[in-house]
């Protein structure tokens, strides 16, 4: 069902508790990479000029219910202070007298960042208690953290016993948007891309996306998985042989339900991720025993690239071998630039696959980039996401 949006709200004169996801990597105590702190902004102006003050809210790292200075939001905050053009003071703590003090004292206009809220225990376990709190401090909740929506913790799930409305930001919105267009309205065929190191990271994708695919293309480490149950040697490469029999269930299902399963027919094998002498390229049933596959060939590319020819909507979460090493990263590179140039509507997920489309110049021809990784593959697992199942369906 479509959930209840900001922009459907009225606003005027309103604390809006703001869950965002602001976990981004930090270098010398600065922020290293913002995309996923611009992706909120919009959001951020929008309750601002509806008249409302907001109350950020985030984790950074894992600081495991301990406060540790090194996962502070400081230079988070000044990074929004920059972007928006306005002070973001942080506050000293997410919950407790001081907080709710400053949250009372908001006037429509102001927005606060509250301290890491993984300092405390009880947003990972999900208290009761703590959520309560959290939810003492505004008017209204939205939830505009759809790459932490896979987690039931307080400030996600939580929360919304104690404090409603609870709305999906524009970010939110759009994410549920596009991804609901994969699966509940999609524009036929369906195309999916698989890549990724361990294929037991991924059956219950697979599994899911052979009822809903009209062709799914698997390269990277898993698919030296399925090429070793069709019976090809793999040498060194990345093999899950307890997966094994999975595989060939797979493959079969596949071919019961006119699934068409594309696997590499070419690999680029090297000694070592680290050595450079040995790196060539040979048809997989010719990989040598003392050799590892560590990216699709060009003859794979050029078939991966032909299948996506006709296809209306394209999901690609993975790359296609070990890509950060320039001598493995011909593969996902050219996959990239396939995805792009399909003419389908494509959405990609996952840090590794969104940097495969930066680096190959290509990331303002893709339909939809997810900002998400666990929640985006939970979402296509078809699994119910405790952040998303919380919030109020719309009118």
């Amino acid at each position: 069902m479509p959930k209840l949006s900001v922009d459907q709200l009225d606003l005027a004169g309103k604390r809006v508790f703001l869950r965002v996801d602001l976990n981004v990597p930090l270098e010398d105590g600065r922020v290293g990479e913002d995309t996923r702190i611009r992706a909120v902004v919009p959001t951020i102006e929008h309750c601002l000029k509806a008249g409302a003050s907001v109350i950020l809210a985030s984790h950074l790292g894992r600081p495991k219910g301990r406060v540790d200075p090194r996962y502070s939001l400081a230079p988070v905050a000044a990074r929004l202070d920059e972007l928006l053009g306005r002070p973001v003071p942080l506050l000293p703590d997410c919950a407790g007298p001081e907080v709710e003090a400053a949250a009372a004292a908001l006037k429509p206009g102001d927005t606060v960042l509250l301290e890491n809220l993984r300092f405390h225990p009880g947003e990972e376990a999900n208290d009761p208690e703590f959520a309560r709190r959290l939810a003492a401090l505004a008017d209204v909740y939205v939830d505009d953290a759809f790459a932490a929506a896979h987690r039931a913790h307080a400030s996600t799930e939580g929360i919304t016993r104690f404090l409603q409305p609870a709305a999906a930001g524009l970010l939110m919105a759009r994410e549920l948007e596009a991804l609901g267009r994969i699966f509940e309205r999609p524009e036929r065929p369906v195309a999916a891309v698989l890549g990724g190191a361990k294929v037991s990271d991924k059956l219950a994708l697979v599994e899911h996306l052979l009822t809903r695919v009209d062709a799914l293309l698997i390269g990277g480490g898993m698919a030296f998985t399925f090429l070793a149950a069709l019976g090809h040697g793999v040498g060194r490469s990345l093999l899950e042989a307890a997966r094994l029999e999975e595989a060939r269930g797979i493959l079969a299902r596949a071919r019961s339900l006119g699934v068409r399963v594309r696997l590499p027919v070419d690999v680029v094998v090297a000694p070592s991720l680290d050595s450079a002498d040995g790196i060539r390229t040979v048809g997989v049933r010719e990989i040598p025993d003392e050799l590892m596959g560590l990216d699709i060939g060009p003859l794979t590319v050029a078939q991966f690239g032909a299948a996506l020819q006709g296809a209306k909507t394209v999901v690609w979460n993975g790359p296609m071998g070990v890509f950060e090493k320039a001598p493995f990263a011909p593969g996902t590179l050219g996959v990239a630039r396939a995805v792009s140039g399909c003419g389908a509507f494509s959405v990609i997920g996952g840090g590794d696959t969104i940097a495969a489309v930066r680096q190959a110049g290509v990331i303002d021809r893709i339909g939809y980039i997810s900002t998400a990784g666990g929640a985006f593959l939970e979402f296509l697992e078809g699994r119910v996401l405790p952040g998303v199942a919380a919030l109020d369906e719309a009118p």
